[in-house]
C-alpha cells in the first residue's frame, strides 16, 4: 500500500470511528471529526500533509498523490 492509499484509509477510519464515538459515547468526539476535516482542507491548499510525512518516516512506499489531491 502506498502513501496515498494509506492516507485515505486512515482519514476515513478516523472519521468513521469519531462519528460512531460521537453518537454513542460523547458529542465531544465530533471535534475530532472536525479536526480531520480541517487537516484535509488545509492540505488541499498548502500541499503539505503531516500524515504523509509520518507515513514516509514509517517506511510506507511513495506513490500516487498525497492527501493534497
Amino acid at each position: 500500500m502506498n502513501v496515498d492509499k494509506s492516507i485515505k484509509l486512515i482519514a476515513g477510519s478516523f472519521i468513521l470511528i469519531s462519528v460512531l464515538l460521537g453518537h454513542f459515547i460523547s458529542e465531544y468526539w465530533f471535534l475530532f471529526t472536525l479536526f480531520v476535516a480541517v487537516n484535509l482542507i488545509q492540505s488541499s491548499f498548502t500541499k503539505w500533509c503531516l500524515m504523509e510525512n509520518i507515513l514516509k518516516k514509517a517506511g510506507v512506499k511513495e506513490g500516487g498523490s498525497s492527501c493534497a489531491l
